[in-house]
């Protein structure tokens, strides 16, 4: 389980402190699917990168698994269990997919066992294991490789930021496909920072957080009729379908 108690994360803004992240307190139960929504600019993505490690608190505890990480650096919470999908993959010139595979696993795969976790995220394998992880890969390609990479890792606690973001439309709907085959197979927790309904739809748990706080939490069925008719909600497959992608 992963409990977040009284966090508190402000920056400088013109000479002032501002705050992102306010008094916000939130537990997240094992092997669960959660996705946490809410409008632009309401602290969702500061608050993954806190839970991984990448920005530092002002105030407030992390506890991973009864153990209080709040001190504990990105690759001490890698250690840990805890890994991290940005909004927008990196590109590794000169590392092949197999390389990228085999360091996510931390010891040599076999180009077998490399080809399986591609195969999961609905690669052909022989297009991609030797392939560069670059510019001529598609930001589809690129998110669902990156995914392959959290697969390989085996880790406790998954976290995906706003995972379709940057991809076209034909690219999401396959995305929507692998969290689909995780979420029935996986058996650690996934945390997803997304406004997609689709992605809403196949989440155990829904936060809605606004102003730094947690507005609501609850079930997909609690909390999903509520949110549906929001404006975050849906937001970035309307402007992929409206752009004729």
């Amino acid at each position: 389980m992963l409990e977040l108690n009284n966090l508190k994360y402000t920056v400088e803004d013109n000479g002032t402190d501002k705050s992102i992240i306010d008094g916000l307190s939130l537990s997240i139960p094992d092997a669960k699917f959660v996705v946490i929504t809410g409008p632009n600019g309401g602290g969702k993505s500061t608050l993954a990168k806190i839970i991984m490690g990448i920005y530092p608190l002002t105030e407030g505890s992390i506890v991973f698994d009864g153990e209080d990480i709040t001190e504990l650096g990105i690759t001490d919470r890698a250690k840990k269990g805890i890994s991290f999908a940005f909004q927008q993959p990196v590109h590794f010139k000169g590392i092949k997919v197999i390389d990228l595979l085999r360091l996510a696993k931390g010891e040599n795969l076999s180009v077998a066992d490399a080809c399986e976790y591609l195969s999961k995220v609905g690669l052909c394998a022989r297009d991609y294991i030797n392939r560069e992880v670059n510019s001529s890969l598609s930001g589809g390609e690129l998110k669902r490789i990156e995914i392959a990479t959290v697969l390989a890792r085996g880790t406790k606690f998954a976290i995906f930021d706003e995972p379709e973001a940057g991809i076209d439309l034909w690219s999401f709907q396959n995305l929507i496909k692998v969290f689909e085959n995780i979420r029935t197979s996986i058996n650690g927790t996934i945390l997803i920072i997304s406004h997609q309904e689709r992605i809403l739809e196949i989440a155990d748990e829904i936060v809605i957080i606004e102003d730094g706080k947690v507005k609501k939490q609850g079930s997909k069925e609690e909390v999903l009729p509520e949110i549906l008719g929001s404006p975050y909600a849906g937001s970035a497959c309307n402007k992929l379908v409206q752009e004729g992608k």
